[in-house]
C-alpha cells in the first residue's frame, strides 16, 4: 500500500471521528491528512510528512475553524425564538401580571404582562419571551 493511501484513510478514519463528535476539530485534521496525502505523492520522508501535517493542521485549526464555527444570523432562529419572541399579538383577554390569554397563528397562549398595568382585550402586544407555556408580553 502505497504512503499517500495511508495518510488517506487517516484523513477518512477522522473524518468519522468528525461525524461522531461534531466539533468541527477533527474535521480540520482530516483535511490537514488529505492535503499531506497530496504531498506525499512526491515527497516520501515520513518526520517530514509529520511535519507538514502538524503545521497544516495548526494552521487550518487557527485560521479556517473560527469561520466554520461562526454562528448562524438570529433571524435563522428556529424553535420558539424563532417563531413567536419578538412577533406581534392579539390580546384575546386583559392580560394582568397573573393571567391572559393571546392568539398567535391561530393557537391560543397564556400570557403575562411584563409590567405592572393592564392590556386591554382586542389590542396588540409584542411577546417578549416564554417561560413553558406562558409567553410574557409588553402592549404596543
Amino acid at each position: 500500500m502505497e504512503l499517500w493511501q495511508i495518510i488517506g484513510i487517516i484523513g477518512v478514519a477522522l473524518c468519522v471521528f468528525e461525524i461522531l463528535t461534531p466539533t468541527l476539530f477533527f474535521l480540520n485534521l482530516a483535511i490537514g491528512a488529505f492535503l499531506t496525502a497530496v504531498v506525499s505523492v512526491w515527497f516520501h520522508n515520513i518526520p517530514g510528512l509529520i511535519v507538514i501535517f502538524v503545521v497544516l493542521s495548526s494552521i487550518i485549526l487557527i485560521f479556517i475553524r473560527p469561520l466554520l464555527m461562526k454562528k448562524e444570523p438570529k433571524e435563522n432562529k428556529t424553535g420558539l425564538e424563532g417563531k413567536y419572541i419578538g412577533k406581534t399579538v392579539l390580546v384575546e383577554s386583559d392580560i394582568t401580571t397573573d393571567a391572559g390569554v393571546i392568539t398567535i397563528y391561530g393557537e391560543r397562549w397564556e400570557a403575562r404582562n411584563v409590567h405592572d398595568d393592564v392590556i386591554p382585550a382586542g389590542s396588540k402586544a409584542r411577546i417578549i419571551r416564554n417561560d413553558s407555556l406562558i409567553m410574557y408580553v409588553e402592549k404596543v
